[in-house]
């Protein structure tokens, strides 16, 4: 029987990082159908089973884990040899992957997006947004951009330069019918719009004013994970709610919800890009960093 093809190792790599065949085929451009027969021929020509598969969920087998461990880090040799064929190329090209929180997506990707994809039109941008903590170097990306808190220490970090503020607000309705808010334990006593993260764990409402820092577990019968939620639980008059400045600007012009508490609400360091130290930088990503940057 015939060795394993390259096309044949790439497909398990993908279906092994994502531990699925859906999402591996959306990953490669290729059918389910098309993965699944990759699979069965790698596996016939190994003589090993590879994966366990039920209707619910793939996972791999003790040889499985054995073939990734020592595939990974050949294969990442492999891309790294042929990024470098980009330096002899007048300008950059491949496959950019990023994984970001929602937010950092907005605030970040967002604007650049048309601009960096038509000065690089060699480039293909693959961005996955998503607020739960990702492995990069496991999901296969070449860099993430989230919050330094979040970003592992082993990780080259690179400051975007943005600063960010949280807005405490409530309607002008929901304001007269429960009084000022003018400390943040005035907020102790009424019920919010909570913020969870995809661990389930509840935000605290951060405030901070003259050295005094105070963070509250607020009360409210609303947990939402999404600032887009939160904002429009806020406007139907739920209760007060604790985002992102610039996504509450637009609410606050209009005079539909009230900012309370401003001179509570510091700015701190906003989202920072960061890639693995030990992986060669390719040339889409250092060109999206400049851009990013305001370098280019």
């Amino acid at each position: 029987m015939p060795p394993p093809t390259l096309p044949h190792l790439v497909t398990f790599l993908a279906v092994a990082r994502l531990l699925s065949f859906q999402k591996a085929s959306s990953d490669l451009n290729l059918s389910t159908s098309a993965v699944s027969h990759a699979i069965r021929t790698l596996e016939e020509r190994l003589g090993v089973s590879l994966f366990n598969r039920t209707t619910r969920s793939v996972a791999l087998t003790e040889a499985g884990e054995h073939l990734l461990g020592r595939l990974e880090p050949l294969l990442s040799d492999v891309g790294s040899v042929v990024d470098e064929m980009n330096l002899f190329r007048d300008r950059p090209s491949g496959r950019l992957r990023i994984n970001t929180s929602r937010y950092a997506a907005h605030l970040v990707v967002v604007p650049l997006m048309a601009r960096f994809l038509a000065a690089f039109p060699d480039i293909t941008l693959d961005i996955v947004d998503d607020n739960g903590i990702v492995d990069i170097v496991g999901a296969g990306f070449d860099a993430g951009i989230r919050f330094l808190e979040s970003v592992p220490e082993d990780m080259v970090v690179v400051p975007l330069g943005r600063d960010c503020r949280f807005a405490a607000v409530a309607t002008p309705s929901w304001l007269d019918a429960n009084g000022p808010l003018l400390h943040p334990n005035d907020l102790l006593p009424h019920e919010c719009v909570r913020y969870r993260f995809p661990s389930g764990r509840i935000f605290r409402w951060e405030f901070e004013k003259e050295g005094q820092r105070i963070d509250l577990d607020v009360r409210g019968r609303v947990s939402v994970g999404d600032q887009d939620l939160a904002l429009a639980a806020a406007i139907d008059g739920i209760g007060p709610a604790f985002i992102f400045e610039d996504v509450a600007q637009d609410a606050i012009a209009s005079g539909r919800l009230v900012r309370v508490l401003e001179d509570w609400c510091p700015r701190f360091t906003g989202p920072v890009l960061y890639y693995p130290q030990q992986r060669r930088v390719s040339s889409a990503l250092r060109t999206f960093i400049a851009m990013a940057l305001g370098q280019v």
